[in-house]
């Protein structure tokens, strides 16, 4: 700590201040439903811990842990202390009893993950530190410490395992449709998980801009004078509106082989849901505890998750999800909209609907 009462560290002076914690914090307090209704329904199933039990035999688990242990770098007291203490900070503010291990590799493509089936252990890629500063980079950890609170490192491990199967399984046509719809279904869930995680890290960071520079740094590398955090949520809104129906489903291939959601769309989504009364709420220590989670409805979350959908559909800007909330509302003929939404594959005009199509 200098003097004038800022620290030293990353790639600017910042100023050292107290953060809000969190005792007994459940997960369900920041988790998107889509992801909480899948988790809780999980924890609800009889027998589940057994199975996964038995199943960690089959992945390498011990073979991951004993390559970051023996090719990276163990974070600590003596090793990467501000990581250390950015970690234990995190784990501070959740109300994370164990700290988790965690480890930098050297990879130049910025990263972070966390997996593990019986306890978690935290990766973050050389790249990842030298491209954020100091409180970016707290985003990141409590992102991380997040998904460990959760329970996501277990589901990563599996996602990890089944992609790798896949890939090598792919000469059995039934057996490698069978593991990439478990797979596609998977990252479904996981892209989800990281706007949750994505939550989790501004409310250990405090600090909304940080998380949206260290965002916006992911996507444009480490050139923060030449970008702009209102111009880049502005991509967001613009790749959500535009285009045609051809567009929307673009969107749908790009997005489906991916884990995470793209860089912009988290970015708008964290700032969404830091300027509503669910993220108030909590700052101001009213949330849901831990002590409450084998209460949950299974259910109830599931009826949240699909309110959140619907929600989603009726105010996105999105030409496909505007065509199904007119649609679902009785405005127009499928034929008629469906036609005027693919005006773009063609140059010439789409033919005359017939009059019984307009009705």
């Amino acid at each position: 700590m200098s003097s004038d009462g800022h620290e030293q560290n990353g790639n600017e002076r910042v100023p050292s201040r107290q953060r809000r914690r969190f005792p007994g914090i459940s997960s369900r307090a920041y988790e998107h439903p889509a992801d909480r209704s899948a988790l809780v329904a999980l924890r609800k199933l009889s027998g589940f811990d057994t199975v996964f039990k038995a199943l960690s035999g089959l992945l390498p688990e011990r073979s991951l842990r004993l390559l970051f242990l023996s090719d990276s770098v163990r974070v600590s007291d003596q090793q990467f202390s501000h990581l250390n203490d950015m970690l234990r900070d995190a784990c501070y503010i959740l109300d994370l009893e164990k700290v988790p291990p965690m480890y930098v590799t050297q990879d130049p493509q910025p990263n972070a993950m966390c997996i593990g089936l019986d306890e978690p252990i935290i990766v973050v890629s050389t790249g990842l530190v030298e491209l954020l500063d100091e409180e970016e980079m707290r985003a990141v950890v409590g992102h991380e410490v997040g998904h460990a609170l959760s329970g996501h490192a277990v589901y990563r491990t599996i996602l990890l395992f089944l992609t790798n199967l896949a890939l090598r399984i792919a000469w059995i046509p039934m057996g490698n449709l069978a593991i990439m719809a478990i797979v596609t279904a998977l990252r479904e869930w996981f892209r989800k998980s990281e706007l949750s995680a994505d939550r989790a890290g501004l409310l250990v960071g405090q600090d909304l801009q940080a998380s949206m520079r260290g965002l916006m740094k992911i996507a444009g590398g480490n050139h923060l004078h030449e970008m702009n955090v209102d111009a880049f949520l502005q991509q967001a809104e613009e790749y959500e509106a535009g285009g045609d129906l051809r567009d929307s489903v673009l969107k749908i291939l790009n997005v489906l082989p991916r884990s995470h959601p793209f860089t912009a769309v988290r970015a708008a989504e964290l700032k969404k849901w830091a300027e509503t009364r669910d993220y108030q709420r909590i700052m101001d220590g009213h949330y849901a505890r831990r002590s409450e989670d084998k209460d949950t409805s299974v259910s109830d979350s599931f009826r949240e998750s699909a309110q959140s959908y619907a929600s989603d559909v009726k105010s996105s800007k999105d030409p496909l999800m505007k065509l199904v909330t007119d649609l679902a509302g009785g405005a127009g003929s499928l034929g008629g909209r469906v036609r005027r939404g693919f005006d773009g594959f063609t140059s010439q005009p789409p033919p005359k609907a017939p009059p019984q199509d307009e009705e």
